[in-house]
C-alpha cells in the first residue's frame, strides 16, 4: 500500500512557487447617478487594473453625483443625527457613523424627518440601493487567470496555459472541466454557479469567491500529464467599498462623484504538489514494509496462541514438549 498506492517510492516537493496573471474582459453601460449613461470597461470595473492573486469585479453601484464640501442636513438613516432642537446637535462632534461635523443647527430634512446640520461633503450620501444589479452585463464577462508553477527541489516548471501557435485560440476558447479543461479564460457567472451561488443574488450585494489550483504533478511520467484541477467556493457575502473621483467646477470648488461599489471578490490561490523516483524513499518503504510482515506475523502467533478458542492445539502443533528423567550421579 505505502510503496504501491502511496508512491512511497517517490521524493516529494509539497511547497511550490507559484505565480499568478489575471484580466478581466468585458463591456456594459449603466446609469451613474446624475453623471448619465457611461460605458464601464475593464479599466472602470476591474479593481486593481492590473490584477494578481486578488480581483475585484463591479458588478453594482450607488452613485451620489456633484457633490462638494459645505453645510447640509444629515441622512435620517444616521441615528445620531436624528434631532428635535439645536440642543441635540453639539456644535464641533462629529456624528457618529455619519458623514460630517455637526454646526449646532437642528434643520428639517424633509416634511417627516429633522435632523443635524453638518459640514461635510453635501449633499450627503445616496443610500438607495438598486433593486437590480446595474452591471447584470457582468455574468458574460471572462476572467484570464495566468499560473506558472515551479517545483524547485526537481527543477520543473509548468504553467496552464495551452502551447500553441493560433493566436486566436484564447481570444476564443472559454473554459470546460470536461470538453475544454485546457483553456484558462473562464465566464464569471460559470465560476459563481460552481461555488454554488446564482450570479443575480451574488451581483447585487457582492460577494467573496474563492479560487483553487491544485497541481499534482507524478515526474515520472511526461510532463504534459501534469494539469491543473480548478475549484470554486463561496467564502462571504456582502462586499463593497467606496471611491470618488475629483474635479473642479466652474466656481473653482473642489468637487467629487462618490460611488459605493459593490461586486465580487475573487481570491486565487494556488497549491500542489510533485513526486519523483528516488532510490532513498523507495529503499525505506520497502524496509518498512519487510518489517511490517515480520510484526505481523508476531501479532498472529499472540493471537492463535492466546486469544482463540483453539488455542490448545494451535499451541501443541507449534512447540514440542520434550520431558526428561531424572539426572543420574557418579557414585563416589
Amino acid at each position: 500500500w505505502v510503496l504501491l498506492v502511496r508512491k512511497g517510492y517517490q521524493d516529494t516537493d509539497p511547497a511550490p512557487r507559484a505565480a499568478v496573471v489575471t484580466k478581466l474582459k468585458g463591456a456594459a453601460v449603466a446609469e451613474v447617478g446624475g453623471a448619465g449613461r457611461r460605458l464601464w470597461d475593464a479599466a472602470d470595473y476591474a479593481r486593481p487594473p492590473q490584477g494578481e492573486n486578488v480581483l475585484f469585479l463591479v458588478t453594482n453601484f450607488i452613485a451620489t453625483a456633484k457633490q462638494a464640501q459645505g453645510t447640509c442636513p444629515e441622512s435620517p438613516s444616521v441615528l445620531d443625527a436624528v434631532c428635535t432642537e439645536d440642543a441635540d446637535c453639539p456644535v464641533g462632534n462629529p456624528v457618529v457613523r455619519g458623514n460630517g461635523i455637526k454646526t449646532g443647527k437642528c434643520v428639517t430634512f424633509n416634511t417627516t424627518h429633522s435632523t443635524c446640520e453638518i459640514y461635510g461633503w453635501c449633499p450627503v450620501e445616496n443610500n438607495t440601493l438598486p433593486r437590480k444589479p446595474l452591471l447584470a452585463e457582468a455574468e458574460n464577462f471572462t476572467l484570464f487567470i495566468k499560473n506558472t508553477i515551479h517545483f524547485t527541489k526537481f527543477n520543473f516548471s509548468k504553467c496552464n496555459t495551452l502551447q500553441t501557435n493560433d493566436p486566436t485560440y484564447f481570444k476564443s476558447c472559454t473554459y470546460d472541466p470536461f470538453f475544454n479543461p485546457s483553456c484558462p479564460v473562464f465566464r464569471v457567472r460559470d465560476m459563481v454557479e460552481a461555488a454554488g451561488e446564482t450570479f443575480g443574488d451574488l451581483a447585487l450585494l457582492g460577494g467573496s469567491i474563492g479560487v483553487r489550483i491544485e497541481w499534482d504533478c507524478d515526474l515520472d511520467h511526461p510532463a504534459a500529464q501534469c494539469q491543473p484541477q480548478y475549484s470554486f467556493s463561496l467564502q462571504d457575502r456582502r462586499y463593497n467599498f467606496r471611491t470618488a473621483s475629483y474635479y473642479w467646477d466652474s466656481q473653482r470648488r473642489l468637487c467629487r462623484n462618490l460611488l459605493k461599489l459593490y461586486g465580487i471578490r475573487f481570491d486565487i490561490s494556488v497549491h500542489g504538489q510533485a513526486g519523483k523516483f528516488s532510490i532513498i524513499p523507495a529503499a525505506v518503504s520497502f524496509g518498512t514494509g519487510i518489517a511490517f510482515f515480520g510484526a505481523a506475523t508476531v501479532v498472529c502467533d499472540l493471537v492463535l496462541l492466546y486469544l482463540d478458542a483453539k488455542a490448545d492445539f494451535y499451541w501443541k502443533e507449534k512447540f514440542e514438549e520434550v520431558r526428561m528423567g531424572p539426572l543420574w550421579r557418579d557414585e563416589v
